[in-house]
């Protein structure tokens, strides 16, 4: 990849965040102002970025409308979205649904309850594996050289006290997840978020996707979300079957 294409890409990325001044840009991309501002000001001319009367860079209605196009493409999507507004009806908590890609794992669709808290969590944004459910599910059942490759030089970094923070007891976790089945996010990257997650196979019964259901501990502890893992589970076998998976 050539140096201003990356550059441009982390640029789209910082302003798709928050709105940024070319001195962040500049400051983030390790380049002099000069050249951060001349790379937003292109980005302007194709639509993907727009000037605000502050002076600062966000996002262009061009890409905004690339993006909502992007997303009707991915077949998984659009599959799985009605299956996802129903189990959200039902249990008025937040289901995502995400998928790995190049090692990564994205977030693919989010429902979030109506007249509910919203969650702050983005379709098309990476989750941290060692913390999020659908990151382990998806780890949990890849095969052990596909996991190995994924994590190669991974770093645990702690965000709460229940952080794992070694690759050891994080294969540990990975290995029972995959003995019962779901996985849990326990406070490990906001202290006070919980979540449970079960697999969703393809048509091979390949697992690349995870179905979760989260809320915050103050509204819906962790055991009684492990007593609705019957529906989600149900709902996750719904869109398994979509997908051609015919077991």
């Amino acid at each position: 990849m050539s140096q201003t294409v990356e550059r441009a890409i982390r640029a789209l990325e910082l302003i798709s965040e928050s709105p940024q001044h070319p001195t962040d840009v500049a400051e983030s991309l390790g380049v002099h102002r000069t050249t951060a501002l001349r790379l937003l000001q292109d980005l302007c001319q194709g639509g993907l970025a727009r000037k605000r009367e502050d002076g600062s860079f966000a996002v262009g209605y061009r890409l905004a409308g690339l993006a909502q196009s992007a997303l009707e493409q991915f077949d998984l999507r659009t599959i799985a979205h009605p299956h996802l507004l129903e189990l959200g009806r039902k249990l008025r908590l937040t289901v995502h649904i995400a998928t790995v890609e190049e090692g990564r794992v994205f977030y693919v669709d989010k429902v979030d309850p109506q007249g509910g808290v919203r969650l702050y969590s983005q379709i098309g944004k990476a989750v941290v594996l060692h913390t999020s459910g659908v990151g382990k599910v998806i780890l949990a059942y890849m095969s052990p050289e596909e996991r190995a490759q994924v994590l190669e030089g991974y770093s645990y970094e702690r965000f709460t006290d229940a952080t794992v923070t070694t690759a050891d007891d994080f294969a540990a976790q990975l290995s029972e997840i995959r003995e019962r089945g779901w996985a849990a996010d326990d406070g490990e990257y906001e202290h006070f978020i919980n979540c449970v997650a079960v697999p969703v196979r393809d048509g091979t019964g390949a697992v690349r996707t995870a179905l979760s259901v989260t809320a915050l501990k103050a509204q819906v502890d962790l055991a009684r979300l492990q007593e609705l893992l019957p529906t989600i589970r149900a709902t996750a076998h719904t869109i398994s079957r979509a997908l051609g998976w015919t077991q």
